[in-house]
């Protein structure tokens, strides 16, 4: 499971869609349309209510064995994510770059069940994304 600001912000569109396809060499991301261009005009948010995507991801997120998360970008549905994901024990790697203009929540960094990458760019994680989800079979 991928996730990483949307509403807040959908600049990274192009950095997503390298993360997924990173991941998507090690298992199935159940949220590819993270990293969509245009999200919004994706097949499978179009036309739902707030309540269905709330309802859809929540049940990705259920059956997900890992959730690798981008957090430079500020976002409460990450957060949550986040949130719910550690609530059940479901492994996390956070994805940080530290020049943004962000600091990261102490409530991300500060959780001792999700683990923190500081990173530039994408293929300085590649291996480390490689190990965490092939750790989670």
């Amino acid at each position: 499971y991928f996730c990483g600001s949307i509403r807040g912000g959908h600049d990274d569109a192009d950095l997503y869609a390298e993360l997924i396809a990173t991941l998507s060499e090690h298992g199935d991301v159940l949220t590819e349309h993270v990293g969509s261009e245009d999200v919004k005009d994706d097949p499978s948010a179009a036309g739902q209510t707030d309540r269905e995507i709330h309802d859809q991801d929540v049940a990705w997120l259920r059956r997900a064995d890992a959730v690798v998360a981008e957090v430079t970008t500020p976002s409460l549905g990450v957060g949550y994510e986040i949130g719910r994901a550690v609530e059940w024990e479901t492994p996390v790697c956070c994805l940080y770059r530290p020049t943004g203009e962000h600091a990261l929540s102490a409530m991300v960094r500060g959780n001792e069940a999700v683990r923190v990458v500081e990173y530039s760019e994408p293929a300085e994680v590649e291996e480390i994304l490689a190990a965490f989800v092939d750790a989670q079979r």
